[in-house]
């Protein structure tokens, strides 16, 4: 706890420094403590993002960045003090109540990031991801490895620039910083709820009640927890902003969109929040566009150079554009098995038992698959079908009904393309909460259901419990809980107790984990890592294996065609 500690106070004033500078370039005139952070994440992200296409991200990139920090630093000292200042002041300005509750889930979040990882993908690709940006930056070809690497997300980049792991190899808890924001952002909109009563305020106010579920995706470094967290900012604003429209407003709701969107592309319905909003007040934003369109050209740029070097394909995980010839090229048959498996995954289907089924016996699949599943499929259907009736009712303005629209669009994208409930989540807690406000909104009531919440939480961080009656995974049986060894140093990366054993493939000498490993783990094996598993599957089923491209594993792979005999 304590090194996660030390590193997030280093993170934060990092964050804070370039947010500021980011603010300040771009006139967007931020008042909020929160946010500022926020814009300093993105800065940070695109700038290792531009670095990580030339090299690697570790100490030089380091040096780079803390000079940076201190230049805007002591170029703005003043200002940034008082940002400082004017935080602290309304951490007092909190009730005892709000204070006492931000403080103690701030020390739980921190315990549950020291504790082991949680999440199964940190196994299998996050771990990797993040070690072949930091000791590689962008790499040719990477995803002809292990297709997961594909899916870098702009968030194992920031991850990367925050993980420090030329000092220390046990940072991996950038989302439990971001789970922190985005507490200190809701109760303090509750604060200001209890004394303006608009209820946008009490519906983002009531994020932390989610936190028994968020919890269980800060261990590790999951794109999901900032979709959620950037999410609700995203909608907070959008709302609060709609009938006060200005283009520092419009300039802000943009950044938020792209920021979750390249994190999480799957979240890309989230681009409608601004472009609804830009429509709404075209005669007064169309003439101040320039800011929005250099930095949704930039991110959009860095978009497809990263997915270019790593799969071969700039629109991946689609195959538009794909028409450039690149001897890294990830080849379509891995691709769409790896997109047909992922849809089988959601409808928890084999190929024979999906086709087999018409549409509307799928869909009753998806809403009936399994335990804890079934209960977010069928809250969302829930939601997606009566969500009108409340928002007519209780909350009948605009905004709130494009959110809804939105929300039936994300719905829809998801259900032909990857149907799993993670994907959905923001707009489920925020629904949700739009209702709940509509039969409860009583001071007391919220702060019991905080205090609730976070009781489950701390009982959950602390003591181990077996949900093997909630999935049939084990690697989730057992929840991620804090133990008093990790009071000062952090749990590993990786949770699996596994040995790494070399083998080699043509050209490639690998490491690859215990037989009795799932076919994708990685874990946090030396590079190159990969499953024995997957290589002999490709090459069986689909006859290609994965080649170095030149003596250097920073030159990248490729994926070379061969016969079974060979």
């Amino acid at each position: 706890m304590l090194l996660i500690i030390l590193s997030w106070i280093y993170t934060l004033i990092t964050t804070i420094h370039l947010g500021y500078g980011l603010d300040k370039c771009l006139i967007l005139n931020n008042k909020n403590f929160v946010i500022t952070s926020v814009l300093g994440l993105f800065s940070a992200t695109i700038l290792g993002s531009i670095w990580a296409i030339f090299g690697r991200i570790n100490f030089e990139f380091h040096v780079f960045l803390l000079a940076l920090n201190a230049f805007i630093f002591f170029r703005y000292k003043s200002n940034i003090l008082e940002i400082y200042k004017t935080f602290i002041s309304e951490i007092k300005y909190l009730t005892y109540s709000l204070r006492l509750y931000l403080a103690s889930i701030i020390v739980l979040i921190i315990a549950q990031c020291a504790a082991k990882p949680y999440v199964i993908d940190n196994e299998s690709y996050y771990i990797q991801t993040i070690k072949w940006i930091n000791e590689y930056g962008f790499v040719k070809g990477l995803a002809n490895l292990h297709i997961f690497f594909g899916q870098t997300s702009g968030w194992h980049i920031a991850q990367s620039v925050f993980n420090f792991s030329f000092l220390y190899p046990n940072f991996n808890d950038l989302s439990g910083f971001c789970l922190m924001l985005g507490t200190i952002f809701s109760v303090f909109k509750l604060n200001s709820y209890f004394d303006n009563g608009i209820k946008i305020y009490l519906i983002v106010g009531l994020l932390p009640i989610s936190n028994v579920l968020l919890f269980q995706f800060i261990s590790a470094p999951s794109p999901d927890l900032p979709v959620y967290i950037f999410s609700f900012m995203l909608f907070f604003y959008f709302v609060a902003y709609f009938k006060e429209p200005s283009s520092q407003k419009f300039d802000l709701l943009v950044i938020l969109a792209l920021f979750v969107v390249f994190i999480k592309i799957t979240a890309i319905a989230m681009l409608l929040i601004p472009l609804l909003f830009f429509i709404t007040n075209f005669k007064l934003l169309k003439s101040k566009l320039a800011t929005s369109f250099v930095i949704s050209i930039l991110v959009l740029a860095l978009f497809l150079i990263k997915n270019t070097i790593i799969t071969g394909y700039p629109m991946y995980p689609t195959q538009l554009l794909s028409n450039f010839s690149f001897d890294f090229k990830v080849p379509k048959m891995l691709i769409s098995f790896y997109f047909d498996e992922t849809k089988l995954y959601g409808f928890y289907s084999t190929q024979a038992e999906f086709e087999s089924m018409n549409q509307i016996q799928i869909f009753i699949k998806w809403l009936t698959v399994h335990k804890i599943n079934a209960v977010f499929n069928i809250t969302s259907v829930v939601l997606v079908i009566f969500g009108s009736y409340f928002i007519f009712k209780f909350h009948n303005q605009k905004a709130y009904w494009l959110l809804y629209l939105i929300m039936i669009f994300q719905f829809g994208l998801l259900l032909f393309t990857s149907p799993q409930f993670r994907f959905f989540i923001h707009f489920l807690l925020f629904f949700s909460f739009l209702i709940l406000v509509c039969f409860q909104n009583f001071k007391r009531t919220i702060i019991i259901l905080l205090y609730g919440s976070s009781l489950i939480v701390a009982f959950l961080v602390l003591v181990p419990i077996n949900y093997s009656a909630l999935t049939t995974n084990k690697l989730l049986a057992e929840n991620s809980h804090f133990s008093i060894s990790e009071i000062v140093f952090p749990y590993p990366n990786s949770k699996l107790k596994t040995h790494f054993h070399k083998h080699q493939i043509g050209n490639l000498v690998y490491n690859s984990p215990d037989k009795n490993s799932y076919f994708w783990t990685n874990g946090s094996g030396k590079l190159p890592c990969v499953n024995i598993q997957q290589i002999n599957y490709f090459k069986v089923n689909y006859h290609y294996i994965p080649q170095m491209r030149t003596k250097n594993l920073n030159d990248g792979f490729y994926s070379k065609k061969v016969y079974t005999n060979e």
